[in-house]
């Protein structure tokens, strides 16, 4: 573990010469089901990789635990609140307090996004309610062929309140599928994942998956981090956005970004026929 990334239920090695950060889920005697203590980590992990000047990227992953993980952590002593809400006898207080602790785990699932280094995840198994919503966070996803995927929500009394209704349709553009997904809470395996354009592509098990993952983040990393950081700030703002906003917004950020040597140090390398060496953002 990294000794600067120190989290209770994370284990974070990096990020390496390279720049590659892994983060691995670490509760695997709980089949890394996600509790209070997890959404803390997550959204500070990743906060903490946005910040950090060596990172590159990130590689999100399951660790020793035999699935990827369970999703939301059922235990009331765990749950911050979101299974066993204020015993206030005021409805509206403890509708308030409620959304507060919803409040948290949106927090963390979205501090992926917004962390600005590209965050890869890489799922054997299964991958459940909360994991869904994280993965949907996550800029390129992998999987194994054991893998399946489920909106557990409706199947125990809520709709997704994590970011999995707002990102997955956006993701592979597919509303009725996702509908179907969403309301049945169906089992949705590697191969049609795969097909849908959920995940990238499908590996025989996770050793091979990670090595793939591993593979493109290495790639990812030896690019211009302000180039890399850029390309996820345009395109994360353009899919909210209109064509021409978006055209704007990269405008006015390359108006900045062009003026850096790694533009030159790029081109050079390219010419040369070698590999180039920027300085850490």
């Amino acid at each position: 573990m990294s000794s600067h990334y120190a989290y209770k239920t994370l284990a974070v090695e990096g990020p390496g010469a390279d720049g590659v950060v892994e983060v691995a889920l670490n509760r695997p005697d709980k089949l890394n089901a996600m509790n209070n203590q997890f959404w803390h980590d997550l959204r500070d992990c990743m906060r903490q990789i946005d910040r950090d000047s060596m990172a590159r990227v990130a590689i999100v992953h399951q660790g020793s635990c035999r699935i990827f993980s369970a999703g939301l952590d059922i235990d009331p002593s765990q749950s911050g609140g979101l299974i066993a809400p204020s015993d206030d006898e005021d409805p509206g207080r403890r509708a308030l307090a409620m959304a507060e602790s919803i409040r948290l785990p949106q927090e963390a699932v979205s501090a992926i996004e917004l962390c600005k280094k590209p965050v890869l995840v890489v799922v054997d198994g299964a991958c459940i309610g909360g994991a869904v919503d994280l993965i949907c966070a996550c800029d390129m996803r992998y999987c194994t062929q054991r893998s399946y995927f489920c909106i557990k929500e409706v199947e125990v009394g809520l709709a997704a309140d994590v970011g999995t209704l707002q990102r997955l349709p956006k993701i592979v553009g597919n509303d009725t599928l996702v509908r179907e997904l969403a309301f049945t809470a169906r089992k949705m395996p590697a191969e049609e994942a795969v097909q849908l354009g959920l995940v990238g592509s499908v590996q025989k098990d996770l050793a091979a998956s990670l090595a793939h993952a591993r593979g493109i983040a290495g790639v990812i990393a030896s690019h211009s981090p302000l180039a890399v950081v850029g390309t996820k700030a345009s395109l994360n703002f353009s899919r909210e956005k209109s064509v021409q906003e978006g055209l704007d917004h990269v405008r006015m950020m390359n108006s900045a970004y062009l003026q850096s040597p790694d533009v030159p140090t790029a081109m050079i390398a390219q010419l040369q026929k070698q590999r180039a060496t920027f300085a850490k953002l």
